[in-house]
């Protein structure tokens, strides 16, 4: 295949016969820490040296793969394109993205893009915010897959606000951001998907807040009051080393009069009390209506103040509306749930007045084989759920979770991939008995078709994040844009073609 020439092209006889139309297509572009943005044309033998140039360059349609090696400075995506192009390390992990003023990827204005398969961190000199910005309303069909992202030295390892639209962040890697902040900053967005990622930190940081965060802080401004059609899906968090007033997961945080979010579904996810490190909850509910909290697995010590959730209104906030948290696992074997740093034992917190409406349906208690603690000044209590379930759940013990942090060359642990860290999480960790209560319990109306590893649920689904008994399927295949249908041999021969 004749790289960096944007169209058709046949070759006929010998090894190779494209019976189906003769042709293949001819869009993949490189670069290469070796290559010259002038006067390469992107070819595999003349790629280009850097990321930002390339995707100035290549039509709609394209694939850019880019070769192993360190790229400095900021890459800058402003382009749209109908069709959709991918920017894919050739290499999974072993392009490494450093800046050392600011955001090392900026997207204020693309369009049909997707990032694949980077290593992304700050430079350990950079004093600027963000390792990753996506952001306005001209922002849409945006994708980053497969890439790890970590250790900001100030804010957010990924925000996303003001505007943006239709944006998957789909098995990634998070790990230690600074300050303040979070993982992902979800802010006056609409239709964000955060599905299949791994979330955790390396190190004490008692300052940091939650992993995700989703709100609105600047009202109408962007055509978008409180963030909307938000779906967090089959996540893994674990290992909290932050702030003890913040969650893994937070809806609502800046006090505003508006729903700071509506239309939130945070399902089938895994969340790991490993950490001795005090948190204020595992979820958060602030001044936000239509939020679902279903099939997911809370396990662990968890220091907490509520282990549950807390459910609360701030400032100018409404109360909150339509909060839903049915057939989930909150399971503390240490039998301290909620106990810890706070008077009045909790397993929610949720103050008198600061909610409209909650619904508990059909969750799994269980602290250690001690009562469930319940402190009458709470407006929810698990007595109100009237088809609880108060036993052992019979999930295994999370002694030596491990600390899969990336070292530019192997995960620690031994895993070959991002997605065999969260295979393995949910296996050792997250996966109850087979002859466990939580197996065909659960509730049927609104249960998601699968589990947190894709697996079919059953007609009757199992409580938490793992249908126990379904077979995990194979891992979906690696899609290649423009090149999807053609096997990887075939386009290495094509490219030696020439």
């Amino acid at each position: 295949m004749r790289t960096g020439f944007a169209g058709w092209r046949c070759i006929v006889g010998g090894a190779v016969w494209l019976v189906m139309c003769g042709c293949v297509s001819a869009q993949t572009f490189y670069v290469a820490t070796s290559g010259s943005d002038l006067p390469a044309n992107g070819s595999a033998q003349n790629p280009w040296q850097s990321i930002s140039y390339a995707f100035d360059q290549v039509p709609d349609g394209a694939t850019i793969l880019v070769s192993p090696g360190l790229y400095s400075g900021r890459v800058r995506l402003d382009r749209q394109f109908n069709n959709g192009i991918t920017i894919r390390s050739s290499q999974p992990y072993q392009a490494r993205l450093r800046h050392n003023d600011g955001a090392v990827v900026i997207c204020y204005t693309c369009a049909g893009v997707t990032l694949e398969g980077f290593d992304i961190a700050h430079a350990a000199s950079n004093t600027g915010a963000l390792v990753i910005q996506i952001q306005t309303t001209q922002v849409s069909r945006v994708t980053l897959r497969n890439n790890i992202i970590h250790d900001s030295t100030n804010n957010d390892l990924l925000k996303i606000n003001n505007g943006a639209r239709d944006v998957l962040v789909e098995g990634n890697m998070f790990y230690n951001q600074q300050g303040s902040d979070e993982h992902i900053d979800v802010n006056s967005v609409e239709n964000v998907t955060i599905r299949d990622n791994v979330f955790f930190n390396t190190q004490s940081q008692s300052s940091t807040s939650s992993f995700i965060v989703i709100k609105d802080s600047n009202g109408s401004s962007d055509g978008i009051l409180g963030s909307r059609q938000i779906r967090v899906q089959r996540n893994i968090l674990f290992n909290w080393q932050g702030s003890d007033g913040q969650s893994f997961i937070r809806v609502g945080e800046d006090g505003t009069a508006n729903f700071e979010a509506q239309d939130v579904l945070i399902e089938n996810n895994l969340l790991l009390g490993n950490s001795t490190r005090m948190q204020r909850s595992a979820l958060t509910v602030q001044g936000s209506r239509d939020v679902t909290f279903r099939f997911n697995t809370v396990v662990g010590d968890l220091p907490s103040r509520s282990f549950a959730a807390r459910l609360l209104a701030v400032g100018s906030n409404q109360a909150n509306e339509n909060i839903q948290l049915n057939n989930n696992i909150w399971s503390d074997p240490s039998g301290s749930m909620g106990a810890e740093g706070f008077t009045g034992a909790d397993v929610f917190d949720a103050p008198t007045g600061d909610n409209a409406s909650v619904a508990l349906q059909r969750n799994l208690y269980f602290n250690g084989g001690q009562a469930i603690p319940a402190d009458t000044a709470q407006e929810v209590r698990f007595s109100q759920d009237a088809q609880r379930i108060v036993v052992n759940p019979q999930l295994p013990d999370l002694t030596g979770v491990p600390i899969p942090s990336y070292n530019g060359n192997a995960f620690n642990g031994g895993f070959a991939s991002i997605r065999a860290v969260f295979t393995s999480l949910v296996n050792e960790y997250g996966r109850p008995a087979g002859n466990s209560v939580v197996v065909n319990a659960g509730l049927t109306t609104g249960a998601p078709q699968t589990d947190i590893l894709g697996a079919s649920r059953d007609a009757q689904p199992d409580i938490g994040a793992v249908e126990v008994g379904a077979a995990t399927p194979p891992p979906p295949p690696v899609d290649r844009g423009p090149n999807k249908f053609i096997p990887s041999w075939l386009i290495l021969l094509l490219d030696e073609a020439g």
